[in-house]
């Protein structure tokens, strides 16, 4: 499990590819590799990855299966790339964000970057398949960062997100460019209470679920945010009174 807290930025030493796997050698900052054994995971852009072998207090070597390739921007990068990184979370450790899995769902376009003083508002594309869990004031993982959503567009396919000094700081979100991909990880707690929702829903009312989901839309109401309010319900008892 991981925390949504990027510890580090780390750097791309090498790239080679065989039989379908992908090895990266990470050169990560002093002191990040300190007590890290041989198994052990470590999240890459949100991508959970097993260590296989330590080659120096700084750098460590990984495998990426053709699936994860597949699914998330670790096909893209090359030698020298900078990636978020964090190191699985301990046992009672305090979740600073929210928990993540590293399983990442998918991976989607940044399309537009807005800078308000010293605070950036980054927006990105959602698909249809996956935007029924993406709501306001709703957690989301980007590039293995634990971040609230601000603003959702679902009619237009867009989510927004801001992103404080700190947050600049501490990841590689500042040097990214309308166009560039990103890993996302959805909240499993969301996607539950939502899923959960439609199911009974298509249970009781059958056919009729895509014609009443259709009316639905035409007020401007989606089914998962029936889901959405029971999930921010359920976080916080007071805020059904």
């Amino acid at each position: 499990m991981f925390t949504g807290i990027i510890q580090s930025v780390a750097s791309l030493a090498e790239v080679s590819d065989l039989r379908g796997i992908r090895t990266f050698v990470i050169e990560f900052e002093p002191g990040f590799c300190e007590g890290l054994e041989i198994g052990a995971s470590v999240a890459v852009d949100g991508v959970c990855l097993t260590v296989t072998e330590i080659l120096s207090p700084t750098r460590v070597k990984f495998d990426v299966m053709l699936q994860s390739l597949r699914i998330t921007t670790l096909s893209d990068y090359p030698q020298g790339a900078q990636v978020n990184v964090e190191r699985a979370a301990k046992d009672g450790a305090e979740i600073g964000g929210h928990p993540l899995s590293g399983h990442v769902d998918f991976k989607t376009p940044l399309l537009d970057v807005m800078q308000q003083e010293d605070n950036y508002c980054i927006r990105f594309g959602i698909s249809d398949e996956w935007k029924r869990y993406v709501f306001p004031k709703g957690y989301i993982a980007l590039n293995g960062a634990s971040l609230t959503v601000s603003a959702v567009d679902k009619q237009a396919g867009w989510f927004e997100v801001w992103l404080i000094p700190e947050t600049r700081r501490m990841t590689t979100f500042e040097a990214k460019q309308a166009g560039d991909l990103i890993n996302v990880e959805i909240e499993r707690g969301t996607q539950v209470v939502v899923d959960t929702v439609r199911d009974t829903l298509h249970e009781s009312l059958g056919d009729l679920l895509p014609a009443i989901e259709q009316l639905l839309a035409e007020k401007g109401v989606d089914l998962g945010d029936l889901g959405q309010n029971i999930r921010l319900n359920e976080k916080d008892p007071k805020s059904s009174s």
